[in-house]
């Protein structure tokens, strides 16, 4: 890759990172990613609380399987107990840097528990739970937030050089507010304020979806790295592209076969992880983003139709035939 980051103890080959994500990031996802050359790929959200109780389809979130180049587990929660438990949790099952997410926007988790970007409004319990999850662990600990919980409070510096004193090693910041969710545009400059209060290597977040983006982003915010969030959708090797064009090297994008053969391996991982039912039914965001990313159809009114169609089916021999089917059609690929 010709890049790497440092954090803490652990390198981190390349400097393109791909967001955890809930619903999106889980281990099936993530085998896809790194068969794909992606270096660094975050679990889904993990609640510490339900963690701590071993709660199977938490447990199942934070699975760390075998097939990826580094595991990272992010955990949300606001009991400083709980965190350091989390954290011992995802250290003992093989963690090698522990996420603490002060990001997410979901009302279900700034509001009823109130966690994710919620803590930037509370910097003393934020205080407290990066010190109780860097106390607990010896692996890296690094910290995930927004800019802040609305414009009057952009206080995303000060919360970096406090994380920085109880000792995480890095710090990723999506380039907006918590009250804009992802409306409006990433503000990557106001990142740089960020890298300005901490010696640790920041990533900026936030419309970060190819190489383009990718370097304006690093541009504006002086930040050490990037990390994408909704571009991968369907995309799984995004990372590796953006990588490569971000070192002035030649990648060749997967043509509409490897596409293909991506996706259906993909969904293949996530039948055996989850087994066929619960497989299937999570895998359908994939799904739809792979048909939304495929080379064809090129009228958005047949690719609506065919995303549907294959989104309610049940049987998954049927998704695998309709997909390839899709993929196959040349009077769909004349068309393109």
């Amino acid at each position: 890759m010709g890049s790497m980051l440092e954090i803490g103890q652990v390198r981190v080959e390349g400097k393109v990172w791909i967001a955890p994500m809930t619903g999106v990031s889980d281990l099936p996802f993530r085998r896809a990613a790194a068969r794909l050359g992606a270096s660094y790929m975050a679990t889904e959200m993990v609640a510490c609380v339900e963690f701590a109780r071993g709660r199977p389809d938490v447990v199942r979130r934070a699975a760390v399987g075998e097939g990826l180049p580094l595991m990272v587990v992010q955990l949300v929660g606001r009991d400083p107990a709980a965190m350091a438990a989390g954290a011992r949790l995802a250290a003992a099952a093989g963690a090698e840097i522990i996420d603490l997410n002060f990001g997410c926007p979901a009302r279900e988790v700034t509001a009823g528990a109130v966690a994710g970007s919620a803590l930037m409004r509370e910097p003393e319990l934020a205080e407290r739970l990066i010190a109780a999850a860097v106390e607990a662990v010896g692996v890296p600990v690094t910290v995930k937030m927004r800019l802040g919980w609305d414009d009057a409070s952009r206080n995303a510096p000060e919360i970096a050089a406090m994380a920085e004193r109880c000792g995480a090693q890095a710090i990723t910041v999506h380039g907006r507010t918590r009250c804009q969710f992802y409306k409006g545009v990433a503000d990557w400059s106001a990142v740089r304020d960020v890298k300005s209060a901490v010696s640790l290597p920041v990533i900026v977040n936030g419309d970060i979806v190819d190489g383009n983006t990718a370097r304006q982003a690093l541009q504006q915010s002086g930040a050490d790295g990037v990390m994408v969030g909704r571009g991968v959708y369907g995309r799984p090797w995004i990372a590796a592209q953006i990588e490569a064009d971000l070192a002035g090297q030649s990648f060749e994008a997967p043509d509409a076969d490897t596409r293909l053969a991506i996706a259906l391996d993909h969904f293949r991982d996530s039948l055996k992880f989850y087994g066929d039912r619960l497989g299937l039914r999570i895998f359908r965001k994939h799904l739809a983003s792979y048909i939304e990313n495929a080379p064809w159809p090129a009228d958005p009114q047949a690719r609506r139709a065919a995303r549907s169609s294959l989104c309610r089916m049940e049987d998954p021999a049927a998704v695998e035939a309709g997909l390839t089917a899709l993929w196959g059609n040349p009077d769909l690929r004349n068309a393109a």
